[in-house]
């Protein structure tokens, strides 16, 4: 017994003294992204114009609810040299029908390649008079049998997109007015081959809405370090932003993963990261939506983790590589801790057990209060240099900072669950197979939120 009390005692330390250095990398790298960011702003705006053509593409399987809100997102951006190409993937509800309906109207309103200018009350305002459709804005749609949503924008990317830059955007998401702009800035450095949005969660006022909304502006405050340290190593599909080039030197998106966002990114990532690099953009800002329902839950971030845990074990030999096309940060670090971090989660009951046991046996709450203290303090920390919250904004996200500890459990435990399960099932971890051409869309609330 005694022996098993000092082996989770340092067990404890060891998890500890990982998570509380973490903590203090992200808060650094975030600072320091900060400063980077300014500067290149700045650069960028000194340089040439550089306004590339950006292939736009939509996927969609039967998202007639949300469906008009993201092509709407899209078309109002700043930019205009874009091409939005939807592909619809053997939607079986009113999504061909909604679609179809968008693009009729914009032809109708946006209407000739010369706006006429006329002045109202608010000062001069541009508007199009009625004939052709103005060549700097292509709307196209796409339909084809049910094959998935890889084999949607792989037909997109072969057959129909012409742009230099390709922004893929989920069906459920919208992005904001001067995302597609600000996405184009950070490719006028040629090293540059992808680049990650800021995705925030659309507010839904529920205990999984907020559990979904912070742990997205926590995680996504930490890839500020891994652009910092050139380790970047995941992007996300929603308005993840790439050169044509690259995605025609790899082939495409991936299909023998849960996850083709993944797949990709590691994909590009393993053909080495000092001349392909890929960088979080925290300007580059997108809503989605999350799920509403535990079991949906589930079954999202056991997909997640199996896409994941598939492409880490593919793309192994990054790890503790020496070759020169990869950073030091990569190899060394950010793959390493990508399978560090699966046992961690795993050795999490044993630690909160020891905890507790602790806690009960001496009778001192101290070792729960510490962590819950470090806890909120570092949400605090994240949530008050975020530039896109305002104000008022911050003091109402701090006021969820003191229970979020307690909600942040919920996600434990799915996360527990996925990595269970896929433990469970290694096979299909070491072996992946052809993804499969369905999709399993979650219920869509259809919201109309605003940026703040």
């Amino acid at each position: 017994m005694n022996i098993l009390l000092s082996i989770l005692f340092y067990l404890f330390i060891i998890v500890g003294l990982i998570h509380l250095i973490h903590f203090a990398l992200y808060l650094v790298g975030a600072n320091l992204y900060d400063v980077w960011s300014w500067k290149t702003i700045r650069r960028n705006g000194l340089q040439d114009p550089y306004k590339p053509l950006v292939s736009v593409l939509v996927p969609a399987y039967n998202e007639e609810a949300v469906i008009e809100r993201c092509l709407q997102s899209v078309w109002n951006n700043t930019y205009n040299n874009i091409e939005i190409i939807i592909i619809d993937d053997g939607s079986t509800d009113l999504t061909t029908d909604k679609i179809q309906k968008f693009i009729n109207g914009r032809m109708r309103v946006y209407s000739q390649t010369t706006p006429q200018i006329v002045r109202t009350k608010n000062g001069l305002k541009r508007i199009w008079r009625r004939g052709q459709a103005p060549i700097s804005r292509r709307i196209k749609l796409v339909s084809q049998n049910n094959s998935g949503k890889a084999l949607a924008l792989n037909n997109a990317l072969r057959n129909h997109a012409k742009g230099e830059l390709v922004m893929s955007l989920d069906a459920d998401s919208l992005i904001h007015k001067k995302a597609i702009a600000n996405a184009v800035n950070y490719f006028k450095d040629p090293t540059v081959m992808g680049v990650a949005a800021n995705v925030r969660m659309i507010e839904e006022l529920s205990v999984l809405g907020i559990l979904q909304r912070f742990e997205h502006l926590i995680s996504y405050r930490s890839k500020k370090l891994f652009t910092v340290a050139n380790c970047e190593l995941v992007v996300g599909g929603v308005a993840s932003t790439y050169r044509r080039s690259i995605l025609h030197s790899v082939k495409n998106y991936p299909t023998d993963s849960v996850t083709e966002d993944i797949g990709l990114s590691m994909k590009i990532t393993s053909r080495g990261n000092k001349k392909n690099r890929l960088i979080y953009a925290a300007d580059v800002v997108a809503m989605t939506e999350g799920v509403n329902s535990f079991p949906a839950l589930l079954r999202q971030r056991y997909r997640w983790k199996l896409g994941s845990l598939q492409n880490l074990v593919k793309y192994r030999r990054i790890m503790f590589s020496i070759n020169k096309k990869y950073t030091k940060a990569l190899t060394f670090y950010r793959v390493p801790m990508g399978f560090i971090g699966e046992i961690l989660l795993l050795m999490e009951p044993l630690v909160l057990g020891y905890v507790t046991y602790v806690s009960l046996k001496y009778f001192t709450p101290a070792l729960f209060i510490s962590a819950y203290m470090a806890i909120t303090v570092y949400i605090l920390l994240i949530i008050w240099p975020d530039e896109h919250l305002r104000f008022w904004g911050k003091i109402k996200s701090s006021l969820y900072a003191p229970s979020l500890y307690f909600v942040f459990y919920i996600m434990n435990i799915v996360q527990l669950i996925s990595i269970m399960r896929c433990l469970i099932n290694p096979d299909k971890v070491i072996h992946p197979k052809k993804a499969s051409n369905t999709w399993v869309s979650a219920k869509r609330i259809g919201k109309a939120p605003s940026f703040s």
